[in-house]
């Protein structure tokens, strides 16, 4: 005779592998977001997007993931963009804040790889994922110049 508390057990484990395991299975690519600098100015008092240019490439790379050391050159690109912008010192905090702040292992809207499901950690891409990728940014692309258009023909002459 089985035990009543048995068959739910059975069940939660069940269910827990397959939480678990949902990371490993084929993955959907959410829409690209960016929110600027996330919790960092955009730019300095004078100048309020100064280095927002800089945060949306960074956060284009973030959106995709891929490897530890992609994350790696994503954030010294970053580094190195806000110091083109004039600004040494603020890239070297911006540095040292996404290299705490984005890892993949944190649930936020803004770690490595946020354009997929939690729990994607460090991998590299695989060509079906760089493919939902090259189809999303050719959407978005279309849209920029379809808005861009638009805005120019409703500008006063």
């Amino acid at each position: 005779m089985e035990r009543p508390h048995s068959q739910l057990i059975i069940q939660l484990l069940l269910s827990a592998c397959l939480i678990i395991a949902s990371p490993l299975y084929a993955d959907e690519l959410k829409p690209f977001t960016s929110d600027g600098c996330s919790a960092f100015p955009d730019g300095t008092l004078q100048q309020q997007s100064l280095w927002v240019n800089c945060c949306i490439r960074h956060d284009l790379a973030y959106w995709q993931g891929g490897t530890y050391e992609q994350r790696e050159q994503a954030d010294k690109a970053l580094q190195s963009c806000v110091a083109q912008a004039g600004e040494d010192q603020i890239a070297d905090v911006m540095l040292a804040g996404v290299r705490v702040g984005g890892s993949p292992y944190w649930p936020t809207p803004f770690r490595w790889g946020y354009g997929w499901s939690f729990g994607r950690g460090y991998k590299p891409l695989t060509t079906e994922e760089r493919g939902l990728i090259q189809a999303q940014l050719k959407q978005l692309q279309l849209l920029l110049e379809s808005l861009s258009q638009t805005l120019n023909q409703d500008l006063p002459q």
